[in-house]
């Protein structure tokens, strides 16, 4: 019999459409805390994120379905043994983090951070000019699902948004001209706004250091809510207070949680939010992540085509063209 391992929160409608796919096998709800060696070692199919440790040791895994988007942290050599399934959640998050950061970059172009923090000190208090998104420039440094999500909302703001993608595909109308990354360094000169949502990858680590911020505006507006390994800590910290960058938001570091003791903390005109952009924070995050688990286990059962198989080699959903 099949034994199908589910940490993905669902309710009992779910559980009863799930029985009716996997009406051969032995299935188990658990969340991810209460998870054990065994029952990570015993699933032939495991629907949500399980401790990597455990995956290394399983012998009977024919498919791993991620309840994230990220994926690096499996497709590593020696995770997963060849042949096994691996498919994530792309299509989920991107509603939730690009509303969020959108409400990041809106507070840092108002300076709303700034008169919280008057309000706290009862301090009646103009802080002065503000900019707009309307006649903006805007880059976003990864055009997926959430890049893509964010990109539109500030089209619709009337920003000319530009975008770099791994992968070449056809110009959503919504952005003014496609890039690849080789060309970064040549056109961060041109924004007011760089907004990143990459994976990690091995091109990925340290890819914005200060090398990137010197070549950018010194008005411009920084964004990350893809992996913090992408910047580098250190020189974000810096180019915020020595003024080479007006100003950043990031929902993500590269060590998590951000140590008390990061001068991060404490840089000028930053916000940060704990990695919580994601998530189920959401309600609609976690329905969609849902519908494309379950839609991926009935894809299985019928020996259908899966929605997001992850291209081991690249760390990405694979590319059709």
């Amino acid at each position: 019999m099949k034994k199908i391992l589910i940490t993905i929160p669902m309710e009992e409608e779910h559980k009863k459409r799930i029985n009716e796919i996997a009406f051969d096998a032995e299935i188990k709800y658990c969340s991810v805390e209460k998870i054990t060696k065994k029952d990570v070692c015993d699933a032939e199919i495991i629907l949500g994120n399980v401790p990597v440790n455990f995956i290394k040791e399983s012998i009977n895994l024919k498919w791993l379905h991620l309840n994230s988007a990220g994926a690096n942290n499996y497709t590593e050599k020696d995770i997963l043994k060849e042949g096994t399934i691996l498919t994530n959640s792309t299509g989920a998050y991107g509603l939730a983090i690009a509303e969020h950061m959108f409400a990041v970059l809106l507070s840092l172009q108002k300076k709303i951070y700034i008169y919280t923090e008057n309000q706290k000190e009862h301090l009646w208090k103009d802080e002065g000019e503000v900019v707009s998104i309307y006649g903006s420039k805007t880059l976003v440094v990864g055009l997926g699902d959430i890049g893509s999500e964010f990109a539109l909302r500030m089209n619709a703001l009337g920003s000319k948004v530009y975008g770099i993608r791994k992968h070449k595909a056809e110009k959503p109308f919504y952005i003014e001209k496609m890039y690849e990354i080789e060309e970064l360094e040549k056109i961060l000169s041109e924004f007011d706004i760089v907004a990143v949502f990459l994976p990690e990858t091995k091109e990925t680590i340290n890819l914005f250091d200060k090398s990137k911020f010197i070549i950018m505006k010194n008005s411009v507006f920084f964004l990350n809510a893809g992996r913090g390994s992408t910047v580098n800590t250190k020189d974000l910290c810096e180019a915020l207070n020595e003024g080479i960058i007006k100003g950043a938001g990031i929902d993500v570091v590269d060590i998590e949680p951000l140590p008390k003791e990061s001068p991060l903390w404490n840089a000028k005109n930053i916000l940060i939010t704990p990695h919580v952009s994601g998530g189920y924070h959401l309600k609609e995050t976690l329905k969609r992540v849902r519908n494309i688990a379950i839609s991926n286990l009935e894809a299985y059962y019928k020996n259908e085509p899966m929605k997001n198989i992850v291209d081991f080699k690249t760390g990405y959903k694979k590319f059709i063209e």
